[in-house]
């Protein structure tokens, strides 16, 4: 059991993403001056003895406005709402109860959860006598807080101690299955955020014809029938000269290491706009990560002529992002659901090439093979002795030599595709460690 689900609710720039920060006990949630920043729902997990439970950051609430992505932001808390068995009502303590604020608390009232009200930002105790006009809210006690500074943490925990011993329990399901983990990456606007939701058929994450407005990265459990997924929303990879914003920093690096983290990446391509320079940059962040790769190109439904346009597509991945000349492409439509499907079914066949084991005679009757058709000159030539497998996803080996300075790159090369052939490793990404008898690496 994961146990019960906690969320942080409240209008915008009252510091609930620094509150969850210091309750997970991580830097998971992006943190800035700038209001509106956090827009769809991130969760994380508390562990503190004796509590345990989920919880979950949501935007700044504005109700009764027009303001960019409003409507969108409040959908995601009030579905937060829905899941969450407690409220951390949040808001500034310095400035009292806004006009928004009240309208958010009217609207938490309706939803009959235990509601723990927090005035933030209160650092000293000279400014707790500014929260007591929020009695007016009719929400119980004011909690006087500092999210950024620690302070009042312990009675925020002993409060939801006290909710939380009658709050449903939530089953951990990803504890006995771990499911595929799948960063969906690509640059801004070229679709990701309408894939996830086709796929997980539902408006998890907000979708925008404004490039952008994925910040923090969202993870979102599929199942499709014995098949599980943890899909990976993440936002969109600028190029470092575009990266302008505090916060875009922040979302690029949170990209990265969602690549990292995953098991296998698919990288989104805007079928009207072309391959751009930063497609094969994001595709190399994957290759130096040794993830498996599904390339995706998005929007097909848009272009004209598709069946002559499907074949400069193949060429184009191929010769343009070099570092997924082996990928499997499939060319699909977020929108209309064309072949969306197809991603996965390709997921699941890069990965599974990445669980290949060979056994180590096998391995070195292709060693010898492999070497003996490498025509090597003069006396210093570079001569391969025995090889073996040390891992998998990605597959790594060990190939020992006379010098590992001598391993050309062109070897390295022939050796990767050889072994990629024979052992149907396909479109895995290999590793190949060069190692003399005398313990040195290359």
């Amino acid at each position: 059991m994961l146990g019960p689900l906690v969320a942080i609710v409240g209008a915008p720039n009252v510091g609930k993403s620094t509150l969850f920060n210091r309750m997970v006990g991580k830097r998971d949630a992006i943190v800035t001056r700038q209001p509106g920043v956090t827009r769809d729902r991130l969760y994380g997990e508390v562990n503190r003895d004796p509590l345990r439970f989920r919880l979950v950051d949501t935007g700044g609430m504005t109700p009764n406005t027009a303001a960019p992505f409003a409507a969108e932001i409040m959908q995601q808390a009030i579905t937060a709402i829905g899941e969450a068995g407690v409220l951390i009502f949040v808001l500034d303590g310095r400035v009292g109860a806004t006009a928004i604020d009240r309208d958010v608390a009217t609207l938490l009232r309706k939803s009959n959860r235990p509601i723990v009200l927090v005035a933030n930002k209160i650092d000293t105790e000279k400014h707790e006598i500014l929260v007591h006009e929020l009695h007016e809210l009719g929400l119980g006690e004011p909690l006087p807080l500092s999210a950024e500074h620690g302070r009042g943490m312990n009675e925020l925990y002993e409060r939801l101690e006290t909710h939380l011993e009658n709050a449903p329990e939530q089953e951990d399901e990803t504890a006995i299955d771990p499911p595929l983990r799948v960063a969906i990456v690509g640059r801004p606007n070229v679709g990701k955020s309408s894939l996830l939701n086709r796929l997980v058929g539902e408006q998890r994450v907000m979708v925008s014809d404004i490039p952008g407005t994925t910040r923090d990265a969202i993870d979102t459990l599929l199942t499709v029938g014995e098949r599980r997924y943890l899909l990976i929303d993440t936002a969109g990879i600028r190029r470092p000269g575009r990266v302008r914003e505090h916060v875009e920093r922040y979302s690029v690096m949170r990209a990265k290491t969602n690549i990292e983290r995953c098991d296998a990446a698919v990288l989104v391509l805007d079928a009207t706009d072309g391959i751009a320079a930063q497609d094969t940059h994001i595709a190399g962040y994957i290759h130096d990560a040794y993830k498996p790769l599904v390339v995706a190109v998005n929007k097909w439904d848009l272009i004209e002529g598709r069946e002559k346009h499907a074949k400069k597509w193949e060429e184009d991945v191929r010769e343009r992002l070099r570092f997924a000349k082996k990928a499997p492409m499939v060319l699909i439509s977020a929108l209309t659901g064309q072949r969306a499907l197809k991603i996965l079914d390709l997921v699941d066949t890069v990965h599974a090439a990445g669980s290949i084991r060979v056994g180590t005679s096998e391995l070195n009757r292709w060693l010898e093979q492999a070497a003996a058709s490498q025509k090597q000159a003069g006396k210093q030539a570079f001569r391969v002795y025995y090889a073996t497998q040390t891992g998998v996803h990605p597959p790594r080996f060990a190939i020992f030599c006379n010098d590992p300075d001598k391993a050309h790159f062109s070897v390295k090369r022939y050796l990767e595709n050889s072994l990629r052939d024979r052992f149907g490793f396909g479109a895995s990404p290999i590793r190949m460690q060069f190692r003399s008898r005398r313990g040195e690496d290359r």
